[in-house]
C-alpha cells in the first residue's frame, strides 16, 4: 500500500487597496503629489512563509521614462491576516498614472493602478 501527503496552499488576497492614511482607512484610486501611498493588503488562509511583494510603478509620469520601476517590496507574512506596504518621497510626486502590483509567492495576484493629481 502507498502513502502519499500532499500539501495544497489555500492563501490568497482578500483584499487590497490604497489609501493615504496611515492608518489603512479609506480606499483611493487619486492622490496629491505631497502623500504617501500606502497598500493595504488582507490575505486569508495564509500560512506563515508566504511572501508578499509590492512592485511600485510609475506607468505614464511626467518626466520619466514609461513604466519606470520606482521601487518593491517584500516581506513573509506571521500570524498576521493584514500587511501595509508604503511609498514616500522627499520631494512632490509628478503628475501622471502609478500602479502597484502585488505578488504572492512570486505569482502576480493584483494590480492597483492610481492617479498622482
Amino acid at each position: 500500500m502507498l502513502a502519499c501527503e500532499a500539501s495544497v496552499s489555500t492563501a490568497k488576497i482578500s483584499d487590497a487597496y490604497l489609501t493615504p492614511n496611515e492608518d489603512g482607512s479609506g480606499n483611493f484610486t487619486a492622490f496629491s503629489g505631497d502623500q504617501t501611498f500606502y497598500c493595504v493588503v488582507k490575505v486569508a488562509n495564509a500560512p506563515e512563509d508566504t511572501t508578499l511583494k509590492a512592485v511600485w510603478t510609475a506607468v505614464d509620469v511626467e518626466g520619466v521614462d514609461p513604466n519606470f520601476l520606482i521601487s518593491e517590496f517584500e516581506l513573509t507574512t506571521e500570524s498576521e491576516n493584514k500587511f501595509t506596504f508604503n511609498l514616500q518621497n522627499d520631494q512632490l510626486w509628478p503628475s501622471g498614472s502609478y500602479k502597484v502590483e502585488i505578488y504572492m509567492n512570486g505569482t502576480l495576484e493584483k494590480t492597483l493602478e492610481f492617479e498622482v493629481q
